[in-house]
């Protein structure tokens, strides 16, 4: 009902956009694109690898040589007479391709798009780049130093561009390197513990393709031995080349990979969109896939010989701060910018040239009726041993969803603290081997038939998701029955896996994300709830956890009279429960499910609880509290959330225009409630500047507390249109489908329930979104994380006018903090990690010192 409404934007965007553009807009964009750049690059582990591979593989001046969202000088650099050249340069309708899949008609859309699209004038011709692939003719070594806890090699051949007829061969080769615990990298890295991941990958863009192995080694692992094992991998592919059976695995995962691409209407109009738009054939894909379906060993052992055996390649170390000296060789390479001449991209004397039109551009079309949810029809069922059945056939696609949920989780580990992260170890070790297979032969099994079964752990449950092609469906069951009622839990797997958490763990510490967000559970859920401490556990309670427990752990807890199973997809109630017949015979089992979560004292005022993180580009920022909301689709939760979708639930919410649209603070902010059978947390959060921290707190509070007053009645119309139409898009695919389904059972819905939704969103008024917030939003009650870099975030947090409470990067008490004197929520942090020691020894008596406390006047 919105599509007239879209082609009508898209269309304004490519005709009108540079009327709309101004120096202060201009300023607060880049400022945003700045942040983008923090929080995806500069704060993010590992984050500048691909602009040192670039600026190595590359030579100067190639468009792969610097990175998409450029370094903070080009963006300093820029104007805005830049955006309004490259924006006529590049924006024009013949340089584009529209898209348009769904509920429509063919003379619909082209209705639109000649109404539209057809006066915009076409802008200067845009030629077909012709630019050299890079050449090298040694090896060439770079590296860096970042704040990671696990040094990283990687080794970077060039290859070719997509479309190549060499491209399916040099995926399969990936695949076979690196794709998977079956591959030789996986082998000859991480079975043997020197690494914590390794893979490879083949990327192919439009004027070039990389083909890469990355290892993320132990902190005890130097680079220049994994280079050394690299090597070896390669020499040892080399001798022993590939088989029939590899290739044929490749040939079947990717297929499914193809055919499950085309479950939602963006992922077909995407394969349409980069085929026309790179190749001038939106109808590609059948010779894709007959360009896999050809595919031969021979085939791949060409392209190693071709790209690989014995060919230079860009060695990127990337190694923990301080610890240059562990890199695998010397930097060797800086690129040459003699002799570069900048391009003429054609920037001189273009202008701009508004588009002639017979109708008034300025009135926004009008859109239909809001789709509704089309519950789709639905089967039950229930085996004698009390497992759940739920199913619904969909035919636009040969294949079946399945999502098995057993009820615990995280929260089963309220009675066994000492033990936390069984829950997640448990669920790791059952995605290893079974009884009949070893983990890589598993991992085999399923690459033959493109299925996919994968055991996880959440808070409150753990859950199988399985997807298969229709045809596969019994193959996958028997599978499915090995992995989830006769695991092997080999001794040798779990040593591994739990050294591997325990890395994790370990790592935490380089992530002010993960900091923050762990600190932020802790003074919620407080010192006795498990909800306080990380679902991966902590270093001391992983320790403690050996494989009996594992053992014991999943004969407990892992039992039908506590689950349920939906269905979704090319199969009836019958033929769906056919292969699921061993099911039945899964024993019942006398399971205490966690009930009301721990009591815990909230704050009697808002504080602040800042951490400090050298060198954090951004600063990570949690307000909120741990509200007495369950999940309630249609009660006071439902509203709630409604509530919330102006103050920080959209884009152009209160929070984010100002944080991010007006202030250029931030990225993105956002807010949200977070309730499952369990009352959660209300929390609004942003990565921001770290300048801008004290200034970011200061808008939160504003706007969180002003919205208190109530809204206007534009905001009630945009918020009755925004969530009324994007239900429509929730139920696409498989995955949705069976999520759907799954809600039903876990809160007992009756599957109409998004109609007495509709229902209460139309009803809504002014004054039932203002009692909401007033009833569930209490500004003056919360908690505030601060995870930012000390000297660039602190000045100006202790001048809000709140007690700030310092911690360390563990969430405690900080050694020599200047904090509120008998601050409640501190101390019980402090007694949460005190119990968690195993001898009874506080953490500070572990390292030697006290805590100290000084009382401070004022704020």
């Amino acid at each position: 009902n919105q599509l007239e409404t879209a082609m009508w934007l898209e269309a304004d965007r490519m005709g009108f956009l540079l009327d709309a553009v101004s120096q202060k807009k201009f300023e607060i964009q880049r400022s945003t694109v700045k942040n983008e750049r923090g929080q995806n690059v500069d704060n993010r582990p590992y984050g500048q690898a691909g602009e040192y591979l670039g600026k190595t593989l590359y030579p100067y001046g190639h468009p792969y040589s610097w990175s998409v969202i450029g370094s903070l000088a080009d963006l300093d650099r820029s104007n805005v007479n830049d955006l309004k050249n490259f924006f006529l340069r590049w924006y024009g309708p013949n340089n584009a391709t529209l898209t348009v899949g769904g509920d429509v008609t063919t003379a619909q859309v082209l209705k639109y798009a000649e109404k539209y699209f057809g006066p915009i004038k076409r802008g200067p011709a845009v030629p077909v780049q012709k630019i050299p692939e890079p050449v090298l003719s040694a090896d060439r070594y770079v590296s860096y130093e970042d704040n990671v806890r696990f040094p990283m090699l990687q080794m970077v051949f060039p290859t070719v561009p997509h479309g190549h007829p060499d491209e399916a061969p040099l995926d399969a080769l990936a695949d076979i390197l690196g794709g998977s615990n079956t591959s030789l990298l996986y082998k000859n890295l991480v079975k043997t513990q020197k690494a914590v991941q390794a893979q490879a990958y083949q990327r192919n863009s439009e004027l070039s393709g990389e083909f890469a192995l990355i290892s993320l080694d132990l902190p005890t692992t130097r680079l220049d031995s994994a280079e050394v094992i690299f090597r070896k991998t390669l020499a040892e592919f080399a001798k022993n080349g590939v088989t029939d059976a590899q290739v044929a695995q490749y040939k079947a995962s990717t297929e499914a990979q193809l055919i499950n691409s085309l479950a939602s209407v963006q992922g077909k109009v995407s394969q349409l969109a980069s085929n026309q738009t790179f190749f001038g054939n939106p109808n590609r894909l059948p010779a894709d896939l007959r360009e896999l379906r050809a595919l031969t060993k021979a085939d791949v052992q060409r392209v190693f010989d071709k790209y690989i055996k014995g060919k230079h390649a860009v060695i990127l170390s990337v190694v923990p701060k301080g610890k240059a000296d562990e890199v695998a060789a010397k930097d060797n390479y800086t690129a040459s910018t003699a002799g570069y001449v900048a391009p003429n991209y054609g920037y001189e004397g273009l202008k701009y040239v508004k588009a002639l039109d017979t109708f008034d551009r300025a009135q926004q079309p009008k859109a239909g009726a809001n789709p509704m949810v089309k519950v789709p029809a639905i089967w039950q069922d229930k085996f004698s041993n009390g497992l759940q059945l739920i199913g619904t056939k969909n035919t636009e696609l040969p294949t079946v969803t399945m999502l098995l949920t057993i009820r615990g989780g995280h929260r089963l580990e309220q009675t066994m603290p000492g033990k936390a992260g069984i829950a997640a170890l448990t669920a790791q070790l059952l995605n290893e081997g079974s009884e009949k297979y070893t983990s890589e032969e598993f991992t085999a099994a399923l690459d033959r038939l493109g299925s996919t079964i994968q055991v996880s752990s959440t808070a409150d449950n753990a859950t199988v998701y399985v997807q298969t092609l229709t045809k596969n469906l019994p193959a996958t069951m028997a599978l499915l029955d090995q992995r989830l009622l006769h695991p092997r839990f080999d001794a040798a797997d779990f040593d591994r896996v739990k050294k591997q958490t325990l890395q994790g763990i370990a790592n935490q510490v380089t992530q002010p994300v993960v900091i923050a967000n762990n600190a932020y559970n802790k003074l919620l859920y407080g010192p006795n709830d498990i909800m306080g401490v990380p679902g991966n556990g902590t270093t001391a309670s992983v320790t403690s956890i050996t494989l009996d427990d594992v053992k014991q752990f999943y004969a407990a807890n892992y039992a039908p009279n506590v689950s349920y199973l939906t269905v979704v997809g090319d199969v009836d109630q019958a033929a769906a429960e056919q292969p699921l017949a061993f099911l039945k015979a899964w024993p019942q089992k006398n399971v205490t499910l966690p009930t009301a979560p721990v009591a815990q004292a909230q704050p009697d005022k808002t504080k602040i609880y800042f951490i400090n993180k050298d060198g954090a580009a951004q600063s990570e920022i949690r307000v909120g509290y741990l509200t007495a909301l369950p999940y309630d689709a249609t009660g006071d939760y439902y509203r709630a959330y409604l509530s919330n979708y102006l103050l920080g639930g959209a884009f152009n919410s209160r929070i984010n225009l100002n944080l991010r649209e007006d202030k250029g603070y931030t990225y993105g902010a956002n807010s949200r409630y977070a309730s499952t059978r369990f009352a959660g947390p209300y929390t609004a959060q942003a990565g921001v500047r770290a300048d801008a921290t004290a200034a970011s707190v200061k808008e939160f509070m504003k706007e969180i507390n002003n919205y208190r007053t109530g809204i206007s009645d534009e905001e009630l119309t945009f918020l009755q249109s925004s969530v009324g139409q994007s239900d429509a898009l929730r139920y696409e695919t498989g995955q949705q489908k069976a999520g759907f389904l799954s809600r039903l059972v876990e809160y007992d819905l009756k599957p109409d329930y998004v109609v007495q939704q509709s229902d209460i969103l139309k009803g809504l008024k002014k004054e039932d979104v203002t009692a909401s917030v007033q009833k569930y939003l209490p500004g003056d009650k919360m908690y505030i994380v601060v995870v930012g870099d000390r000297a660039k975030a602190f000045p100006g947090i202790s001048e809000l006018g709140y007690d700030v409470v310092e911690l360390d990067t563990d969430g405690m008490p900080a050694p020599s903090t200047v904090r509120a004197a008998g601050d409640a929520a501190a101390e019980a942090v402090k007694e949460q990690a005190d119990a968690a020691m195993p001898d009874g020894k506080t953490k500070t008596e572990k390292n030697g010192q006290k805590v100290k406390t000084k009382k401070k006047g004022g704020a």
